[in-house]
């Protein structure tokens, strides 16, 4: 009892006979207090306070309870207490966890990611941290307040204040939920707030140069020695598929024969690390020949960096007065495409490209028209002869209808 008379309330949780106790932080005069009910008594604005206070407690409590029965194994007095004054146990935050993945991250770069992904994860890091500030006015947010309308205001933001296409909020979207899913696997968080959200990908018309242009860029003779270099890398891709980063790292040891005594690119991808298998032909074997021995240490090819590569590439493309925007990636789906259209298996190409499901190729990979009519030229040749069977069965046939 205190000077004043009243005596402090405490909560007391049992389970399975095991009990904990603390201070609701409120007094009371004990003639006031029902110990059957456990509540206060009268009318007065003191008893209905106090009253308010322990059904709130009390439905709070409940819930912890509750919570933890559906989470853990085992449930203690202890532990709903701890949880529910939120003693023990560090508060994770979102930012924090994503700071943490990401110099995860930056120490396997060049050994399992390359380097443009641990870049891209440190650009969604840098556009969440901006959405937290500008929609929320926060600099960082517990991972347990992160709910399904924060998710889809994060994509609002992207499109209302990154200007984003949808593939690129996609890719972010992706990144974010990534972080989810790690704080899920720790079980800072049991709730994923991504349940119910739907991944918007729309299906893009990739480019490629037909074998007319590819044509123009091989008989084109530049004044420029630059451009005749970045020309002939650019060309060596078109028919043999290497992204940038694979051709950069090109050596002369990547050059092997193989089992049928021809030459082949064998090697892993920069990006994925998957294996790819690339048989040689003529003009990427004559673009080997045409620099080898003359650049330095073992380099196959003389590769500039990407973006001068591309900017070199635009150029190229004014001179030779081709229509479409030339970048160093449209060799790859320029690969891709002519060596479907010409009868390659997507299955042979998937290979080749260092794909990881067939999936993937079909995106980089556009049928042409060329294609259509070459597949549909054999299929005449397979059914021909059907059409005079049918003209002499053409009276049964009107009979029949």
């Amino acid at each position: 009892m205190k000077k004043n008379g009243n005596v402090p309330v405490f909560c007391r949780i049992t389970v399975d006979g095991k009990e904990t106790r603390f201070g609701m932080k409120k007094d009371i005069n004990p003639k006031l207090w029902d110990v059957s009910s456990g509540k206060a008594i009268g009318r007065t604005s003191e008893a209905n306070e106090i009253n308010m206070l322990l059904e709130s407690t009390k439905s709070a409590i409940y819930k912890v309870y509750r919570d933890l029965q559906e989470k853990e194994n085992s449930v203690t007095a202890e532990k709903i207490k701890n949880n529910f004054l939120g003693i023990g146990g560090k508060c994770q935050y979102f930012l924090e966890l994503f700071d943490q993945h990401n110099k995860e991250r930056e120490l396997l770069v060049g050994i399992n990611i390359s380097k443009s992904t641990y870049g891209k994860y440190c650009t969604a890091r840098s556009h969440l941290a901006d959405y937290l500030k500008k929609w929320h006015n926060l600099s960082d947010i517990p991972l347990k307040e992160i709910d399904h309308k924060f998710v889809c205001d994060f994509e609002n933001y992207l499109l209302i204040e990154r200007h984003s296409s949808e593939n690129t909020i996609v890719k972010y979207m992706k990144m974010f939920k990534h972080i989810v899913s790690i704080a899920i696997k720790y079980k800072w968080i049991y709730d994923d707030p991504f349940v119910g959200y739907k991944f918007r990908f729309k299906a893009v018309d990739r480019g490629y140069l037909t074998q007319e242009e590819v044509e123009t860029l091989i008989n084109h003779k530049f004044e420029e020695r630059h451009l005749e270099k970045v020309r002939d890398v650019f060309v060596f891709c078109c028919f043999t598929g290497l992204a940038y980063i694979d051709v950069h790292r090109l050596t002369q040891e990547d050059v092997k024969i193989s089992f049928d005594g021809g030459k082949w690119l064998i090697g892993n991808r920069g990006k994925t690390g998957v294996r790819y298998n690339v048989p040689l032909l003529d003009i990427p074997k004559m673009i080997l020949e045409k620099y080898k021995g003359k650049l330095s240490g073992t380099r196959a090819l003389p590769v500039t960096s990407n973006r001068c590569c591309n900017l070199y590439l635009q150029k190229i493309g004014k001179i030779c007065k081709l229509k479409k925007h030339l970048t160093f990636h449209l060799s790859r789906h320029t690969f891709a495409t002519l060596t479907l259209s010409k009868g390659v298996s997507i299955e042979s190409v998937s290979k080749m490209l260092g794909h990881t499901n067939i999936q993937t190729t079909q995106i980089y990979a556009r049928i042409t028209n060329e294609k259509i009519g070459n597949d549909m030229a054999m299929f005449s040749e397979k059914i021909n002869g059907m059409g005079t069977k049918s003209q002499e069965n053409d009276d049964n046939l009107k009979l029949a209808v």
